[in-house]
């Protein structure tokens, strides 16, 4: 969320088919907080969808995470008791406050989940990228229709902001003495 600017339902239906270019994440459903199903993107008709940029470190890190558990139809994330079904939106939730508890991660009071997503807007602002640009990857249509043309200098200013979230700083939530993560680069731990 904090490298693509996903709504949680949306990262929730990571898909390694919607890797559509090195630095091009395809956004093309969501995971429905009601249904926990898989539907259309919100605020987009059926078929419609969002390309936004991909940091090298958030498709790695998808590659990773595909390479040790496996995908189900080529989505990342299932409900961890039944891979039939879709990840649970509490689920995540849940984890974070555990982390926090824990210690794991110093998360300031008051930050959530869904605050990652305000992070990558902040970020790309910050950097000098359009808020029209920034406000279609976020799916946002009412305000980049108001500049078209600076809308469709996405294109362009996606490889930019790819590398630029790549090198922000994510939140990956483990100090774990778990042998696993010698598998994970350095700079994830």
């Amino acid at each position: 969320m904090s490298g693509c600017g996903m709504r949680n339902g949306e990262a929730f239906a990571v898909s390694l088919d919607n890797i559509v270019a090195d630095d091009v994440y395809r956004i093309t459903e969501q995971v429905n907080r009601t249904t926990c199903q898989y539907e259309r993107v919100k605020h987009r008709k059926p078929g419609e969808y969002g390309d936004v940029p991909l940091p090298a470190r958030v498709r790695q890190s998808i590659e990773w995470y595909a390479d040790k558990h496996g995908t189900v139809d080529g989505y990342l994330l299932r409900h961890p008791g039944d891979p039939t079904r879709t990840f649970p939106r509490y689920h995540i939730a849940n984890q974070w406050q555990r982390i926090k508890k824990a210690g794991q991660v110093d998360i300031p009071d008051g930050i959530v989940v869904y605050g990652l997503r305000h992070f990558f807007a902040s970020n790309c602002l910050a950097h000098g990228i359009p808020i029209t640009d920034v406000a279609e990857w976020m799916g946002h249509n009412r305000l980049a229709a108001q500049d078209r043309a600076a809308a469709e200098a996405a294109a362009t200013v996606a490889p930019t902001l790819a590398r630029v979230a790549g090198r922000a700083v994510l939140l990956v939530p483990h100090r774990s003495e778990n042998p696993d993560e010698a598998a994970l680069p350095a700079d994830y731990r």
